[in-house]
Parts: structure tokens; C-alpha cells; sequence
């Protein structure tokens, strides 16, 4: 979304198959834009032989092993999508008697506007900015190790973008033209298996 990243109370990472997620946090921390990393992230499909203990869990496991402080890390290990990342966080939160004014997102790097239209539906009161870790495309895909899986992922989240403002998940958000195209010319070439039927 090219937010320009300023100072906030936490920054929210989004769990995915994506450490790059966690490595993002650890900077924004190091940098002291924020003094709390919350890490929500359960397990799904795409993440469980990637991260087996849980998305959050081995976030936090990468937060640490690069010298973040245990009291300056949260977890949340119940959700299974983007919606619950922002419901679940909220209540941990609330158990924990803190009260976020202001938030970074952190998610992979396709998935910032999807990240930003769920949290203004679900925590509109949030002042938030989104980012990610954004490597050269190539190196990117090289961390993740399957290119025909990266594209799955970029075309499921492009069609979740419309699917969950429709389903009150989310606002909706303008999808350019070209976008639209691109997501068409990429389903018709058989990247479905992360589309919602």
C-alpha cells in the first residue's frame, strides 16, 4: 500500500506461511517504531508443515532468536483467517488490559490492502499503517520455494479482497483494471487451488 511507516503502540503481525512477517516485526522493533510485537496466527493448510507449532509461535520464536524481549512479544494462537487475526487479537488484548491506539500491520507483502480493508471493518478505531518485508520478487519466491504457490496465494487473496467487503468481513476497496485483468489471465491459466468455490 506504500504507507509511509510512522511510530505506533504495537505492530500486529498476521500470520501466513511468510516469515518474512516476523522479520519485518524484529525491524520495526529494532528501529523503536513500536514497543510491542503482537503475533496472531493459528495454523492452516498452506502453513502446517512450514510452521507445525503454529504461525504466531514461530514468529515469536524468530522475534526472540533476534533479540526481541520476551515481555515485548504477545501471541495469539486461535485464528485461522484475517478477520479472526483482528478479533482475537483484540480480545487478548482486552484480557491483558492494554488498549492499542495505534497499530502497524505486518503481513506478506500481497496481502497489506486485504490486511487494511478487514481491520478498518472489524477495528475501525484503530489508527493503523500496513507494511511488509519486500525482498526483489525473485528472492522472495525463492524463500517460500514454490513459485506456482505464491502466484495460488496472490490470486486467492486478490479474490478475497471483493469476496469478504461482500461478506461484511471487510470495506471494499478499488481493484484497478489491470489488477482485475491480471487475476483473470491467471485463473484461466489454472492457478484455482486458493480460490474460495
Amino acid at each position: 500500500m506504500k504507507h509511509q511507516v510512522r511510530p505506533a503502540d504495537a505492530a500486529i503481525g498476521l500470520g501466513s506461511h511468510d516469515l518474512g512477517v516476523a522479520v519485518r516485526a524484529v525491524e520495526l522493533y529494532e528501529a523503536e517504531t513500536v514497543p510491542l510485537l503482537v503475533f496472531t496466527g493459528a495454523n492452516a493448510p498452506t502453513t502446517v508443515e512450514r510452521f507445525p507449532r503454529g504461525e504466531a509461535v514461530h514468529y515469536r520464536e524468530h522475534a526472540l532468536e533476534h533479540g526481541v524481549p520476551d515481555e515485548a512479544i504477545l501471541v495469539e494462537t486461535e485464528a485461522t483467517n484475517t478477520a479472526q487475526n483482528f478479533e482475537f487479537t483484540m480480545k487478548l488484548l482486552r484480557d491483558k488490559g492494554l488498549r492499542l491506539e495505534s497499530a502497524v500491520l505486518v503481513s506478506r507483502p500481497y496481502q497489506e490492502r486485504r490486511a487494511y480493508a478487514t481491520c478498518k471493518k472489524m477495528w475501525p478505531e484503530l489508527d493503523i499503517t500496513c507494511t511488509s518485508h519486500r525482498p526483489p520478487i525473485e528472492e522472495y519466491v525463492a524463500g517460500i520455494g514454490d513459485v506456482d504457490f505464491v502466484i495460488s496465494m496472490m490470486v486467492g487473496d486478490t479474490q478475497r479482497m471483493g469476496l469478504f467487503a461482500e461478506y461484511g468481513y471487510a470495506i471494499p476497496q478499488e481493484v484497478p483494471a489491470d489488477v482485475q485483468a491480471a487475476y483473470a489471465r491467471l485463473v484461466e491459466a489454472g492457478y484455482t487451488s486458493r480460490l474460495i468455490s
